[in-house]
């Protein structure tokens, strides 16, 4: 049987095809939703769907959440039950994407957080390749500033901020690219714009910190991890434009992007223009460790099928 995708909306599930808001509703006139992103990973031998790191991605919405001032009365074990019964009822035989957001319903006008309703759904589409993660990216420094903290808080996975994503991802499209990456307001390397970034120099990893105003990234903090597990120390700290010309390698990460080696930037070749040996190294890691390939990373991945699937 085809797929039947399949949505969490109004406190019950329906059909995805069912799941619809009004024209008024508050979130979509002012961007005041706050949101997740969750793979599923698609295991052919087990003909298996592991969902990773839901924990953390649920754990930030919540804070998202607080930001917002939007009230989220679910419990984990409410949130972890829901998801992998929409997974399971859906019946994908590939990659997915589980797109939890929590959202400001009221059908109202009015710029405003506060005398709001808040509602939540969960939808689950397929979603392979964000980028091309084999010949690697080729990127461009943006001339859209990722907004400053102060402006739009950047701990918060929030609707509206993506409009500067959307701004900075088709700037780079049209220009040939494939992907932006953002300065913030002091001209010091951001993050892309779905991803965090990573250079590597002499051996070590280097990321912008949590003042550079990007998302702290779960798959961000994934990669730090698994580069510890490996041996490769890894440092916070501004990175300037031009490092990302004389680097040895770069690469973004993100739960749409996974490990992206980056090979090019502003016309430039990255390192030997190739994917390096040590973003080699963590990709080939990552990969095993999503899709429930590495049993000391078990942990992170939840399997969503009771009875395993044959494609």
């Amino acid at each position: 049987m085809p797929p039947t995708p399949y949505a969490y909306f109004k406190k019950q599930i329906v059909p995805l095809a069912e799941a619809k808001i009004s024209v008024m509703t508050h979130a979509l006139n002012y961007g005041t939703a706050v949101f997740e992103g969750i793979r599923g990973n698609w295991n052919e031998e087990e003909g298996q769907i592991y969902l990773f790191r839901m924990p953390e991605h649920y754990a930030r919405l919540r804070r998202s959440c607080r930001i917002l001032r939007s009230d989220f009365p679910y419990s984990d074990e409410e949130l972890y039950s829901i998801t992998t019964k929409l997974v399971e009822m859906s019946g994908y035989s590939e990659d997915i994407y589980v797109r939890p957001l929590v959202y400001k319903s009221s059908e109202a006008l009015g710029v405003r957080l506060h005398n709001l309703e808040d509602d939540f759904l969960i939808f689950v589409a397929p979603f392979g390749p964000y980028l091309d993660v084999d010949e690697g990216a080729r990127c461009c420094t943006s001339s859209w500033r990722r907004v400053e903290d102060t402006g739009i808080p950047a701990r918060a996975k929030m609707t509206g901020i993506y409009v500067n994503s959307a701004l900075a991802k088709t700037e780079a499209q049209l220009n040939g690219f494939d992907e932006a990456i953002m300065l913030n307001e002091d001209g010091h390397v951001s993050e892309g714009s779905g991803e965090n970034i990573f250079i590597v120099c002499d051996g070590v990893l280097v990321t912008p910190p949590q003042s550079s105003n990007i998302l702290v990234g779960i798959t961000r903090e994934t990669v730090v991890t698994l580069a510890a597990d490996l041996g490769i120390a890894v440092i916070e700290r501004n990175i300037d434009r031009s490092e990302l010309y004389t680097c040895d390698e770069c690469f973004m990460t993100g739960t749409a992007a996974h490990v992206t080696p980056v090979v090019e930037v502003d016309h430039r070749p990255v390192g030997t223009g190739k994917p390096g040996p040590i973003t080699r190294q963590l990709m080939q890691l990552y990969f095993d460790v999503i899709r429930g390939k590495n049993p000391k990373y078990a942990h992170w991945c939840l399997p969503c099928y009771s009875k395993v699937k044959t494609s």
